[in-house]
């Protein structure tokens, strides 16, 4: 595993070089394209939730998997009901947690320190796939933020050198947690830090985390699944794709429907920042708390 991720990381590091003119070349935001790759990669890679539910229920000593699903869709629904209430609150606890996700999730070796200081630095590691683009994009991050009636980040104290001070911590972050690691999973770690950076500085904001979402977080999830699932790539790669394609089917699904019912009320691109971000936060928190429930009981037994 470690030599897939350090030549996974290489790759994704010269897409990223090569991709970047792509924004000069563009005279309009591909938010359509964005939103396929999305419902394509980016979704798939939480599609065995399904599975790990069953686990974690097996380790409760619960039987019924419809009581997995209604709690993962009631989680869901509860996210977009209190985005539509609080907007600021429910964006912004979102973004702390995915920061959180990323960073953790994109550290391809363990790392645990006491309490609350490993997840402190995967908070502040992740924290880059935000401050990036605040940072080298913010009129046209704020732009989409604006669309989701969030407005948190055009106060005064998001200055310039707080991000700066920020993506600063998130780069130092990664050294500490790789400072014990091979040479390869310190370039991991650093070639990830730089992909962020040179797709937020050429690139539009939903592009350059679209195409970070799917080809670096998204697939890296999804080769760890793989070897879960059989010792071997290519075998695990055909059971991953088997059990992967109805959840992500399903998902793609609703989502264009959401986009449907939306497009009658808003423009289509606005309609589709929505359910980008709305649609991904309401999945990504039971897909996180049923990471942190398996994590945590598997290590019990």
């Amino acid at each position: 595993m470690e030599n897939i991720n350090f030549k996974h990381s290489i790759i994704f590091f010269n897409f990223c070089i090569l991709i970047s003119p792509l924004n000069l070349m563009l005279n309009f935001e591909p938010v359509i394209f964005c939103l396929f790759l999305i419902l394509i990669l980016g979704i798939s890679h939480g599609a065995l939730d399904n599975i790990k539910g069953k686990k974690l229920l097996k380790l409760f000593g619960y039987k019924k998997t419809m009581s997995f699903y209604i709690t993962y869709i009631l989680i869901s629904l509860l996210i977009i009901t209190f985005w539509l209430i609080f907007p600021n609150t429910v964006l912004l606890l979102f973004l702390i947690v995915a920061a959180y996700h990323f960073g953790k999730e994109d550290t391809v070796f363990s790392f645990r320190r006491k309490f609350f200081v490993s997840e402190f630095l995967f908070f502040l590691k992740g924290s880059t796939v935000i401050v990036a683009p605040l940072l080298l994009k913010r009129d046209e991050t704020n732009a989409i933020f604006r669309i989701l009636n969030f407005n948190v980040f055009e106060a005064g104290f998001f200055s310039n050198e707080f991000l700066i001070t920020f993506l600063c911590l998130g780069f130092l972050s990664s050294l500490y947690i790789s400072k014990r690691e091979n040479i390869n999973l310190k370039g991991v770690m650093i070639m990830d830090f730089f992909s962020l950076i040179i797709l937020n500085l050429f690139l539009s904001p939903v592009l350059a985390f679209t195409l970070y979402f799917c080809f670096l977080h998204s697939i890296r999830h999804s080769i760890s699944l793989i070897f879960e699932l059989d010792n071997s790539f290519n075998p695990g790669l055909k059971k991953f794709i088997t059990k992967a394609i109805p959840l992500t089917f399903t998902t793609a699904i609703i989502f264009s429907f959401a986009i449907y019912f939306l497009n009658n009320f808003y423009k289509l691109d606005e309609a589709i920042y929505k359910v980008i971000f709305i649609g991904l936060a309401s999945l990504t928190f039971p897909h996180i708390l049923l990471e942190y429930f398996l994590e945590k009981n598997e290590k019990r037994t």
